[in-house]
């Protein structure tokens, strides 16, 4: 499949808006889902770093989209570009038309673990048990969304709003979440270690390195840990 590269799976969801006004806000439904999302940066953290396997993701609303004029593709474009005394308005309509949205769209991308197998119907429910009252607030506005009433049906919805994919962005090493922020964390202590410990004596150093290793604990994979969504130390 093209959404699965070794345990990585590629999920992007479009989700059709509707169109009108929230009632009472005067304020168009596709703006309202932008202000729910913006609201998030004012939270401590992303209602996403909840939802288990989730490497990173992104949300945001699609208004339409363009196509480039000039130049075009055709063997008729070209003959017009190195020909500039053909007339503008036959130049015009050997163009490509124009592409346009007919509603704007919710889009919903996302890289998780899923295994080998690209267990995306797993993924959704986890989502949808971990943040379903964020998801309720956001999806409430886009089309279809009002026969969603559980993590069964939120999983069908969103695959019926799925787009293939063919881009990744690649993971540390392909393993699920929680090995890859223990390796973050790991990662970070030791090079804390490595400065605190520079110049010892090999007894000290040994001394102190079995110390660290009883602290961070690298095996347990519960914790100490990186926690999910953290960006400094």
């Amino acid at each position: 499949m093209t959404n699965i590269s070794g345990n990585a799976y590629a999920l992007t969801i479009l989700s059709p808006i509707r169109t009108g006004v929230v009632k009472g806000e005067e304020i168009e439904y596709a703006d309202k889902v932008r202000d729910l999302l913006e609201s998030w940066n004012l939270l401590p953290n992303s209602p996403m770093t909840q939802v288990p396997q989730t490497y990173l993701c992104r949300f945001f609303v699609l208004d339409d989209v363009y196509t480039e004029s000039l130049p075009g593709a055709s063997v008729m474009d070209t003959f017009a570009d190195v020909l500039p005394v053909v007339p503008d308005g036959v130049r015009r309509r050997i163009l490509p038309k124009e592409d346009r949205l007919k509603s704007r769209y919710l889009v919903f991308s996302s890289n998780f673990y899923g295994g080998p197998q690209g267990d995306v119907d797993g993924y959704l429910r986890g989502m949808w048990n971990a943040i379903g009252e964020h998801i309720k607030d956001l999806w409430g506005y886009c089309y279809g969304f009002d026969q969603v009433r559980d993590a069964a049906t939120f999983v069908s919805y969103m695959k019926k709003c799925q787009l293939p994919v063919t881009l990744f962005f690649v993971g540390a090493n392909d393993e699920p979440l929680p090995a890859q922020l223990k390796a973050l964390y790991l990662k970070q202590e030791f090079a804390r270690f490595a400065v605190a410990n520079q110049g010892l004596e090999a007894a000290v150093l040994r001394a102190n390195y079995q110390a660290f290793i009883a602290r961070v604990a690298p095996t347990n994979l519960s914790g100490p840990t990186w926690e999910p969504g953290q960006y400094r130390l």
